[in-house]
């Protein structure tokens, strides 16, 4: 990577290019494979625990052991749900969003907007 005080700003039109090339056009659909399903299914049962605890008193309050119940275990459920899709997408993105990145900042940073691949700038 190069230095903060050393990169050149690139022009707009280099930003179009870069934002036009097929790799940036793969990190996109990569991303979205993973984010737009993701989102939906949280959101789902984000909804699902909001709906049970307006809804469904007496389900939610069955006591599971102690004073906790069915309610306040759901809830802890979302911290958890929330700290499993982070960690999911860090894996997710770390095999197959982060090498075209690497390889298109590096290209942008020494401003090579060719879309030619130079060797061995991949990760696995």
């Amino acid at each position: 990577m190069t230095p903060p005080n050393e990169r050149k700003l690139l022009t707009p039109q280099e930003y179009r290019q870069a934002q036009d090339s097929p790799e940036f056009v793969e990190l996109r659909r990569r991303f979205r494979r993973f984010a737009v399903p993701m989102t939906v299914a949280f959101l789902a049962w984000y909804l699902l625990y909001v709906l049970l605890s307006s809804y469904a008193h007496d389900f939610m309050s069955t006591r599971v052991f102690g004073n906790v119940n069915l309610g306040l275990l759901l809830g802890l459920a979302q911290f958890v749900t929330t700290f499993a899709i982070t960690t999911l997408y860090v894996r997710y993105s770390g095999k197959t969003t982060d090498p075209i990145a690497d390889e298109m900042r590096g290209r942008l940073e020494a401003h090579d907007l060719s879309g030619k691949h130079s060797e061995g700038s991949t990760r696995g």
